[in-house]
């Protein structure tokens, strides 16, 4: 699977520890960085995941940053982005079976590199489950598109 992957500089060192975890299970991964600890505006990384999944560029992304509320609100501004930002495992594989999520969002400073990578497990491991919630999702979807149209 391909994933984009982009953080501030509060999620500089854990961005590249899941990274790693991803090519580990190999994964291709599209880093939109941020490549140092230099201090940056997260708006920009959580849109450059956005792009890079509404565009079809990658399938999935990963956004982090001090919290992971900011990167995934920016990210959800991007037209077909639907990101969740979670701080633990069941609700990150919940976002794909429920929502559909197609970018995680977390923040660097409230969970640490074992429970990221628990998280990023059980969102990969997850499905969209369809049914019922496809449904709510095309609801997201139609008022999406009622905000663009105007």
């Amino acid at each position: 699977m391909k994933i984009a992957i982009g953080s501030d500089h509060a999620g500089y060192e854990l961005r590249l520890l899941v990274k790693d975890h991803l090519e580990g299970h190999g994964h291709e991964v599209i880093d939109v960085g941020h490549h140092s600890p230099a201090p940056v505006d997260y708006p920009v990384y959580g849109r450059l995941v956005g792009e890079a999944v509404a565009s079809g560029q990658a399938e999935l992304g990963i956004a982090i940053c001090g919290t992971g509320v900011g990167i995934s609100i920016a990210a959800n501004k991007v037209p077909g982005v639907r990101a969740a930002c979670v701080s633990e495992p069941f609700s990150a594989l919940l976002s794909r079976q429920h929502n559909n999520a197609n970018v995680l969002a977390f923040g660097a400073r409230v969970v640490g590199p074992g429970l990221a990578l628990m998280m990023v497990d059980a969102w990969l491991g997850g499905s969209f489950a369809g049914g019922r919630h496809a449904e709510r999702v095309a609801l997201i979807s139609q008022m999406e598109d009622e905000r663009t149209r105007d």
